[in-house]
């Protein structure tokens, strides 16, 4: 079963996350991650949402999500996202 990572961010810190942007898709490859949405044009249509920002990931299972986000590769990054970004993240089942 696929599996969606949801973050939603405040970025405080553009030069910061600059440099996590620039590291981040290579960091995901390895484990079949993709971007199904970065920070385009969002509408509210119905209460209050929590962030400027939202991104949406892809794997091809919860496994290689979790393992993306404990690999060595993104543990080096996240501090960069951590120091430029308030944010939320989740790790959701999708559906086939």
């Amino acid at each position: 079963m696929k599996a969606l990572v949801i973050v939603t961010e405040d970025i405080h810190d553009e030069e910061t996350f600059a440099r996590y942007r620039a590291k981040v898709i290579p960091s995901m490859e390895p484990f079949g991650g993709r971007f199904l949405a970065r920070g385009g044009k969002l509408t509210i249509v119905e209460g209050k949402w929590p962030r400027q920002r939202t991104v949406v990931l892809e794997f091809p299972s919860r496994d290689q999500a979790e393992a993306w986000y404990r690999s060595p590769a993104y543990q080096e990054i996240l501090p960069l996202r951590l120091e430029a970004t308030r944010s939320d993240f989740v790790i959701l089942d999708g559906i086939e």
